[in-house]
């Protein structure tokens, strides 16, 4: 009788995940400092790379068009990378075996915080756009051009959430996820985001041609500033499924396991 009480009262998931992810937006809008550190960091990089450097790197004053993709992915990967923090916290502080004697699925609340950084840096992408307009930024991408560009930064978003939140759960300290998830983000300086790759040693274009990140600003880049596409879009599509997958199936894994020994 009391089983058949306690499954009458369980949540649905769908309530569960909401209370997660209203628990995350909230922390989110209290974490003012985190939030200008992902919208301010890029814009500075973009101010100093467009006017201190732009001019050297393109004289004839376009190179503004050229970096903002990157610096678009730079933004989103500065926004992920906090998610390690706040999931590490979550797994040391013993919220979590709190979370583990109620009747919910405790693995909810990383999901919280994957869609709560999701929204928080689709926001941060979308003013460091009006800025980078602000300073000379003229794409030439139509209404489904814009779309499709929206989409790629928001997969990418999700998958390198998904990522960094793994990243947060096998961390021993919230310090430790933060230095980890540090190091993803050198990624887009080894990438096509601020000079092409043809210009780099040779082998190092090997290595900047063929990670995740140079297929995905090669993308924006193209459906922003009407350049050619032509199979980045795939690439960079099928990267970003390849590692969502990836980090989804290695943060259940984890988080069961870790978990599990409390």
């Amino acid at each position: 009788m009391t089983n058949f009480i306690a499954q009458k009262k369980k949540p649905s998931l769908w309530t569960t995940s909401s209370v997660f992810i209203g628990r995350s937006m909230l922390h989110s809008l209290r974490n003012i400092e985190a939030l200008m550190m992902a919208i301010v960091l890029p814009i500075m990089l973009m101010l100093l790379f467009t006017y201190v450097f732009g001019g050297a790197l393109d004289p004839s004053g376009q190179y503004v068009n050229y970096v903002v993709p990157g610096i678009i992915l730079l933004c989103a990967g500065f926004g992920s990378s906090h998610t390690a923090v706040d999931v590490s916290t979550d797994m040391t502080n013993g919220i979590i075996d709190r979370f583990r004697v109620m009747p919910i699925r405790s693995i909810n609340v990383i999901t919280g915080h994957v869609v709560a950084s999701l929204a928080r840096n689709l926001l941060a992408s979308g003013v460091v756009i009006l800025i980078a307009l602000l300073v000379g930024f003229r794409p030439t991408a139509s209404v489904w051009e814009w779309f499709a560009a929206i989409g790629v930064i928001a997969l990418f978003i999700l998958a390198f959430t998904w990522l960094f939140a793994s990243i947060g759960i096998v961390a021993s300290t919230p310090a430790a996820a933060s230095g980890y998830g540090f190091i993803l983000l050198f990624l887009p300086y080894l990438s096509s985001a601020f000079v092409p790759t043809s210009t780099m040693p040779k082998w190092l274009q090997g290595v900047a041609e063929n990670q995740p990140i140079t297929p995905v600003i090669e993308t924006i880049r193209g459906l922003l500033t009407g350049g050619d596409i032509g199979n980045y879009v795939w690439w960079a599509i099928g990267w970003c499924l390849f590692i969502l997958f990836l980090a989804i199936l290695w943060a259940a894994w984890s988080f069961n396991r870790k978990a599990g020994r409390r």
